[in-house]
């Protein structure tokens, strides 16, 4: 079993992060004090990216079986994008495990498809695919200015998005492949309504990666969810409304 890089701080209920592709645990660091003052708070680099080493054959379901063996009992777990996806799974496999759900700009189903248009175009994920081998730098740079894409302060939130990116090493390249191909070929929309834990789904508006239409789907399928939906907001409502972002994270841990 993969050993996970696990960054821990703070008092309080277990909260678990997990982060998108090609990203790593310190995304998270424009809420994490904040977030350590409510919770005992666990940032996950997931196998490949960060500090955590690959691993095989780092599909869906053994990224999701690697991240069980470190989850703390009862906790409340969040998946932004990617992670999202891993944190869906979770739910459906270990209900024991995770009390309370958060999906942060995230979708059952990633790529486009003729009953599915919430979907990235496959040829934009085909793109980022072939692109990764010939210009890693430029292919990760698309890619982060891309989620701020219709965000109000796109380029304050995009230098702040490349900067906690850059703080640690290249993720592993293989590992950014088979997630891309996670990304291609995922689906779990008919295990969506199987979910029966409380859910927070929070989304921009303005949201390019996954779709807003995405979000509102899960609200009507998940028989336990709230929606929040922030204005003006690309794929990362935690580094454009850092302050809401982390309120309403506490206030559903209180109230739902």
């Amino acid at each position: 079993m993969t050993a996970l890089h696990i960054e821990t701080s703070g008092q309080g209920p277990d909260l678990v992060l997990l982060h998108g592709w090609a990203m790593h645990s310190g995304i998270w660091g424009s809420v994490r004090d904040a977030l350590a003052q409510h919770f005992r708070l666990h940032l996950v680099d997931l196998p490949g990216h960060g500090l955590s080493p690959a691993c095989e054959p780092g599909t869906l379901d053994h990224l999701t079986e690697i991240v069980a063996a470190i989850l703390p009992e009862r906790c409340l777990l969040g998946g932004w994008s990617l992670g999202g996806q891993i944190a869906m799974q979770l739910a459906l496999q270990q209900p024991q495990q995770v009390e309370k759900l958060v999906l942060i700009s995230t979708t059952p189903c990633f790529a486009w498809q003729s009953d599915w248009p919430s979907g990235m175009d496959r040829k934009l994920l085909q793109m980022f695919l072939e692109n990764l081998k010939l210009n890693y730098a430029t292919t990760i740079n698309r890619f982060l200015t891309l989620q701020m894409s219709g965000d109000c302060d796109a380029s304050k939130i995009l230098s702040q998005l490349r900067k906690n990116f850059f703080q640690r090493a290249e993720p592993d390249p293989a590992a950014l492949e088979k997630g891309l191909r996670i990304l291609q070929n995922s689906d779990l929309r008919e295990h969506v309504g199987d979910i029966r834990q409380p859910v927070l789904i929070m989304h921009g508006d303005n949201d390019v990666i996954t779709h807003p239409a995405a979000a509102d789907w899960m609200h009507q399928q998940l028989p336990q969810s709230r929606y929040l939906k922030f204005d003006h907001c690309g794929h990362a409502p935690f580094l454009s409304y850092p302050e809401q972002f982390v309120t309403h994270l506490n206030e559903f841990r209180t109230n739902a």
